[in-house]
């Protein structure tokens, strides 16, 4: 099985972006414009809107227009833009417009441009795609950038859904003339996505610094509630940023929620706050995009859990000495992007040899050569181990060194039943030397132990050089 979600990203050392400036926090401002392409009978929709409104727990009116929902978008157009176009006009905002929506303003599709801001695709409406066919979905995507083409007078570089379905993602990709996806609240830094082995852009956006939470049970209560949200999170990133690890910041917002002038004083304020530090980059998701792929551009890698099942075991069956049955158990459970870098892997091939048998892992410890054995004299390692006895001088030993690595070889293997094992690259001669002296006397079942913990960190160290 092939997991398909990314639970690793970046990891625990994030790349840095090098925002322009060398800013530490790079602002992201989105304003949702979706007003007159929600769900409404005079939409041609079934059922009247229920999402993100005033009205706390409103349900769809199949068949029937509703007023109060409608009224409550249409303040958005009405008054909410114009509140947030006045407190933002000056900065690089990004607008998610739906395309039915943008149709039905034309005065603030022009204010929009004359303020200079990004206007990006919010679909064609403001509806849930969650059980609408793939080529549904496909052709909605294509009118949406049709639409919007001939309102503005250019296509859209960005895509949000917003409503998604799980093939909206997907379906961007495909659609091929996208320089960012934005279907994603998976992280705080751009990233690339590989679809049908094409690589594509994805600028998360978020939920949690987003008005749509005065709209909700568990939310903003109050401008005050919001702002100092806006506030600690911009301190936690400035100061991660200041530390060595700049982050962006996105902050989404809607004309009928953050127009409303008790919610409109948390932006301004937030702006205030943020304005008064050093090193912030207010930048459009374009922006941020334009500047990741030039500085941070795709390169493909190699991919362990994509890799067909006979060139996984060529290539990673070895990583355990003569023993291409951990690899093949490995790639026949479940694999995902977790397991495509060297700890990953590393991790998952650990836990397969634990879960083997007590033979099966005698078996891989009987698989490993003597240091400094016959094997080695007749040239018969592998190449890793080759490598690794190489790297501590046991290809270039004395006659009297050699003696004694025999001895001792035969000593510990008479005794325990497997040979001696360490991972040569974390010592040199002498302290591996040290080390069979110390532990030819150990127990058997200590020594198993420490033998089998002495496998996996060969395997470790293998993976690190190839996957590093």
């Amino acid at each position: 099985m092939r997991y398909s979600r990314d639970l690793r990203g970046y990891g625990e050392t994030t790349p840095d972006p090098r925002w322009p400036g060398g800013a530490r926090i790079a602002v992201q401002i989105v304003l949702n414009y979706e007003e007159g392409g929600e769900n409404s009978i005079e939409h041609g929709d079934p059922a009247s809107e229920a999402f993100l409104s005033e009205i706390i727990g409103a349900q769809p009116w199949p068949g029937q227009r509703h007023w109060n929902m409608e009224s409550i978008y249409d303040y958005g157009a009405r008054s909410g833009f114009w509140r947030m176009h006045r407190l933002l006009k000056d900065i690089p905002v990004t607008v998610y417009g739906v395309a039915t929506a943008l149709e039905r303003s034309p005065e603030q599709v022009a204010a929009m441009q004359s303020a200079g801001w990004e206007i990006a695709t919010h679909g064609l409406k403001w509806i849930d795609y969650r059980n609408v066919p793939a080529e549904v979905e496909a052709d909605h995507i294509a009118q949406a950038v049709a639409l919007h083409t001939a309102v503005t007078g250019q296509r859209p570089h960005g895509f949000y859904q917003g409503r998604t379905s799980m093939n909206t993602v997907a379906l961007g990709c495909e659609e091929g003339g996208f320089a960012y996806l934005a279907d994603t609240i998976a992280d705080e830094l751009p990233y690339w996505h590989v679809h049908k082995d094409r690589p594509q852009l994805m600028v998360p956006y978020t939920m949690d610094a987003n008005d749509m939470r005065f709209s909700s049970g568990q939310g903003f209560g109050t401008g005050t509630d919001f702002f100092d949200y806006l506030r600690d999170s911009f301190d936690m990133l400035y100061a991660e940023g200041a530390a060595g690890a700049p982050k962006m910041m996105s902050i989404g917002l809607h004309c009928r929620l953050a127009g409303r002038p008790g919610r409109a004083m948390a932006i301004q304020r937030f702006l205030d706050h943020a304005r008064a530090h050093e090193g912030v980059w207010f930048a459009s998701r374009l922006d941020i995009a334009r500047h990741w792929a030039e500085e941070h551009p795709y390169w493909p890698r190699p991919r362990p859990s994509q890799m067909a099942r006979a060139d996984f075991v060529a290539r990673f069956g070895s990583i355990y000495e003569h023993s291409p049955v951990i690899a093949e158990r490995v790639w026949d459970a479940e694999m995902g992007a977790v397991h495509d870098s060297a700890q990953g892997l590393a991790a998952r091939m650990a836990q397969v040899f634990r879960q083997a048998s007590e033979a099966e892992r005698l078996a891989v410890l009987n698989a490993h050569p003597d240091l400094a054995g016959k094997l080695a004299q007749a040239k018969r390692l592998t190449s890793d181990s080759s490598a690794e006895q190489a790297s501590a001088g046991l290809d270039a030993l004395t006659d009297a060194e050699r003696a004694g690595f025999t001895q001792l070889n035969e000593a510990y293997m008479a005794k325990h039943g497997f040979p001696f094992i360490i991972a040569v690259r974390d010592h040199d001669k002498a302290g591996i030397l040290s080390a069979m002296q110390a532990r030819r006397d150990n127990d058997t079942a200590t020594e198993r132990a420490t033998a089998e913990a002495q496998v996996i960190r060969i395997a470790t160290l293998r993976l690190q050089e190839i996957l590093s």
